[in-house]
């Protein structure tokens, strides 16, 4: 005969462990899952390609000699040569200043500030690092 005052119980072990082995399967295979889809591309125009501009190399050693892609100049008057010597090279390029850390800090501005000067906009100064 059945009773009613008898509780069920719900055993959910072998659920459980049902759910462990197809999450360890999961991520055992997850990483290799890899979806690829063919794409066609259509075909570009013919437009002429993008040129790759030399960069500026400025050295600055600790005697304050200033070297602009083996050119040598002076600090005193790098300036004025330097605006100079400019207009033979793309103001689109970027400039990289190396200098020393030995140096006074007016002399690095002052070099990029002739470099600003002189139309550029891409500058940046090298560390160590």
């Amino acid at each position: 005969m059945f009773d009613w005052e008898e509780k069920p119980e719900l055993n959910i072990t072998p659920m459980v462990d049902i759910m462990l082995v197809l999450l360890a399967i999961l991520m055992v295979i997850a990483p290799n899952i890899v979806f690829e889809e063919t794409v066609m591309l259509p075909q570009g125009s013919n437009s002429k390609q993008v040129e790759k501009i030399p960069p500026v190399h400025i050295t600055i050693n600790k005697e304050g000699v200033i070297k602009v892609n083996k050119e040598i100049f002076q600090k005193n008057a790098f300036s004025d040569n330097f605006y100079k010597y400019a207009q033979k090279l793309n103001l689109k390029a970027s400039v990289l200043i190396s200098a020393d850390k030995r140096l006074d800090y007016g002399t690095v501005m002052s070099v990029l500030a002739a470099v600003k000067q002189a139309g550029f906009t891409e500058v940046s100064l090298a560390t160590n690092g």
